[in-house]
């Protein structure tokens, strides 16, 4: 099944869920397809996002393992359904969404419980949540810059403009690398 569907279909179920175990089931499947949209886009997705979605992978995990009851049937792990990511942008745009009420509804749980281990349980897996959140906007940038660059003709590879942007690479004569300070040390 397409990504986005799958995150409407998570949203949805969070949305309606009541009661602690049922949001904690759906805080874990949150995490959980997070980690398998983070692993798909790692195999098959643009070679500059591949760092950041390993990394979304990681980090997902360890959510998913926090939360450790998962109180869902067999069969029942949306994340195992995932089959494509058609619309990388609107993916992990939906998925910032669903993480973010994942996130919210942990904090209910922590803030209502006065079980030690659980109000515990919760801050960890929020914590996971911020951090595949911040990994989301990371890859969202990226792409975000990659479309500027596109529409503005300019190659996506900033890397080998220098830090001082296109125009000012180093220049290599013999031994010696010339480039932008070079001009510094003509000043008076």
């Amino acid at each position: 099944m397409e990504a986005e569907r799958l995150i409407a279909a998570g949203r949805s179920a969070l949305a309606g869920s009541r009661g602690v175990p049922a949001v904690m089931a759906e805080a874990w499947q949150a995490q959980a397809l997070a980690r398998a949209v983070g692993g798909h886009l790692a195999r098959y997705g643009p070679a500059e996002l591949r760092t950041d979605a390993r990394g979304l992978s990681e980090t997902c995990a360890l959510g998913s393992a926090v939360l450790d009851h998962p109180m869902v049937p067999a069969g029942g792990v949306r994340a195992s359904q995932l089959t494509e990511v058609t619309r990388l942008s609107g993916a992990l745009a939906a998925l910032v969404l669903l993480l973010g009420e994942a996130g919210i509804a942990l904090v209910g749980v922590a803030c209502g419980t006065e079980e030690e281990g659980l109000y515990w349980q919760c801050i960890e897996a929020i914590d996971a949540v911020d951090e595949s959140v911040d990994r989301v906007h990371g890859m969202l940038r990226r792409l975000a810059e990659q479309e500027r660059d596109r529409e503005s003709g300019q190659e996506p590879d900033r890397e080998r403009d220098g830090p001082f942007g296109p125009g000012h690479e180093p220049v290599v004569h013999g031994s010696v690398v010339h480039g932008p300070a070079d001009s510094v040390a003509h000043q008076p």
